[in-house]
């Protein structure tokens, strides 16, 4: 028996002053699975994701998470059900430590030594140098606070970890260390992956959504994508 989705949505759309950005999109993601969502810019990636997480305010539709509506609820309490999400753009606290970014985001759920011990464990998962603790956050990379976020995802150990452009700006041996990490992460974690690089959703993908003018075009696995002749069409023979 197929276990039911922990997040669904249905007939979900958003529309912008008239401009449709996401059209009546159906998606069911599974327990454990790594979905991968793919598409042109300007396909509503973006947009799709904000409604999920709670910071967009969808015009139809309604999404569920383990089977309850959450369409109208806020943001904040996504979070408490077990959502973690990264976005396109670094959202750390700047002027802050990495530690104490870290500890902002364990404090939700854990207390005391509890705290400090989660961080050095997302430090060392995401592959940030246990000397980058101390700095302040805006003064690392830009690839490394991608990795700082991605951290203080895990570090809330959510159900659903929602990562929005996660490789940007990593380098070939960090992107490695990220597809490593999905892969033990896999089954444990739900994981709904916004990715322009094709080499990691074929790597690390269960199956693969692809947008397109703001609708579901296809749907399949990351073989059954790469056939697929609408996406070639569409998307990935433009790059």
């Amino acid at each position: 028996m197929t276990a039911a989705p922990l997040l669904s949505m249905r007939g979900l759309s958003k529309h912008f002053d008239g401009l449709q950005a996401v059209r009546d999109v159906d998606l069911d993601l599974a327990p454990g699975e790594v979905r991968a969502l793919i598409g042109p810019n300007g396909a509503g990636k973006t947009t799709l994701v904000g409604m999920i997480c709670g910071r967009i305010a969808p015009s139809a539709g309604r999404v569920t998470f383990d089977g309850a509506d959450i369409t109208a609820l806020p943001a904040h309490k996504r979070i408490g059900l077990g959502m973690a999400y990264t976005f396109q753009i670094t959202s750390v606290f700047p002027a802050l430590p990495v530690r104490e970014n870290l500890a902002l985001a364990a404090r939700r759920r854990l207390k005391g030594a509890a705290v400090q011990e989660a961080v050095r464990h997302a430090l060392t998962r995401v592959g940030l140098p246990p000397d980058s603790a101390e700095q302040a956050a805006g003064n690392l990379s830009y690839g490394h606070q991608r990795l700082l976020e991605l951290a203080m995802g895990l570090v809330q150990a959510p159900r659903l970890l929602i990562l929005d452009e996660p490789t940007q700006g990593l380098s070939d041996s960090e992107i490695d260390g990220f597809k490593a990490l999905i892969g033990e992460l896999k089954g444990a974690t739900t994981i709904l992956l916004i990715e322009h690089n094709m080499s990691v959703v074929m790597d690390v993908a269960d199956r693969v959504t692809v947008l397109n003018g703001g609708a579901v075009l296809a749907e399949g696995t990351p073989a059954e994508i790469h056939e697929n002749a609408a996406v070639q069409a569409a998307y990935l023979g433009t790059g």
